[in-house]
């Protein structure tokens, strides 16, 4: 019989806080996913983004990046228009009825990370910076 292999360190954990921020957001029952609220999140905080720029800060495959701009246009939410100077380039934007659901969906997403940032250190939050930056790097070379 072989032994075992050892355990995960990383992975597990990561998945549960990912678990759980998913449930938060579901919890503020604003009807949009975890994924459509950090999009909305993210465009009320940087506004106006290529679809380039949103997949470099979630790294969504394209297709699945596609199906949630789809659902938030379909609802109203954000808007598709072509970048000034580079018509195949297009601007995600948020709508009036995106950027306040948009603000509502950050300022939760704000308070739930004053509320653990208030918990740990500053070299803890700088350590799990750097451990997330490591793991976003080591993607698989397929993505």
């Amino acid at each position: 019989m072989s032994a075992r292999p050892e355990s995960l360190r990383l992975v597990p954990p990561l998945h549960r806080a990912t678990h759980a921020v998913g449930l938060f957001v579901r919890s503020l029952q604003l009807g949009v996913s975890q994924a459509e609220g950090h999009i909305l999140a993210h465009l009320i905080a940087e506004g106006p983004s290529t679809v380039a720029a949103l997949h470099a800060a979630f790294g969504h495959r394209r297709s699945t990046l596609t199906g949630i701009l789809d659902r938030l246009d379909e609802a109203g939410l954000v808007s598709r228009g072509v970048l000034e100077g580079d018509r195949r380039t297009f601007l995600i934007s948020l709508t009036p009825q995106g950027a306040a659901l948009a603000g509502q969906v950050h300022a939760a997403l704000a308070g739930l990370e004053a509320a653990v940032a208030g918990q740990v250190s500053a070299a803890d939050l700088a350590g799990f910076a750097a451990v997330v930056e490591a793991l976003a790097a080591a993607r698989s070379p397929t993505d």
